[in-house]
């Protein structure tokens, strides 16, 4: 598969934004690819379709800052735009990367393969404080990795963790894994203010 790339421009690798909720993960991908495009090089933004909480079409942080982006339905949809994309592409912004189906690990090695530096933003854990899919086999491939924290939402300590909360009070183990909302129904919590979900 061949890619409209700039062939003077070899480079090509991965850096991955990660960490829990409201940790700054989305407003240090917007500022990069901000750079990126204040460098006048070529850059596209993909978010995944099913993420509407703020906008169809634009990444956007829960502090306002918004980047204009491509929702796409999976991986596939995403390198088959790209391929017929009508320009040179230097950089590719990919939003919650969890969302995506486990292709697009392969996919973005394959775009870093081919000279593009590929800026990944992503959760490194879901609810139930397990690895979630996509990012943890991108800690892996990444040359680069920025593991963000957030501040506790109950004592105002370091926080690594996300705690849904459902009706008021953590949510319990056999809740969808992936339930994307507001920001009213997530916490970041330390390891200490973590509350595991019940499986009862």
């Amino acid at each position: 598969m061949s890619y409209k790339l700039n062939p003077y421009w070899k480079k090509g690798w991965i850096e991955l934004i990660t960490g829990c909720m409201f940790s700054g993960k989305t407003e240090e991908f917007i500022k990069r690819i901000r750079r990126h495009q204040y460098a006048k090089q070529k850059v596209i933004v993909f978010k995944p379709a099913i993420d509407k909480r703020y906008s169809v079409d634009q990444v956007s942080s829960h502090s306002g800052m918004k980047i204009e982006s491509f929702p796409m339905t999976n991986s596939q949809e995403m390198m088959k735009f790209l391929k017929n994309y009508d320009t040179n592409i230097n950089v590719v912004g990919i939003d919650e990367v969890q969302f995506f189906d486990v292709n697009i690990v392969e996919a973005i090695s394959e775009l870093a393969d081919n000279g593009v530096l590929v800026i990944v933003n992503g959760l490194d854990k879901d609810y139930r404080n397990n690895a979630f899919q996509n990012t943890d086999r991108l800690l892996v491939l990444a040359e680069y990795v920025d593991k963000l924290s957030a501040i506790c939402y109950v004592c105002g300590g370091n926080a690594n963790r996300t705690q849904r909360i459902v009706k008021g009070v953590p949510a319990k183990w056999d809740e969808p894994l992936v339930l994307i909302s507001a920001d009213d129904k997530y916490e970041a919590r330390c390891r200490h203010c973590y509350i595991k979900p019940s499986k009862e």
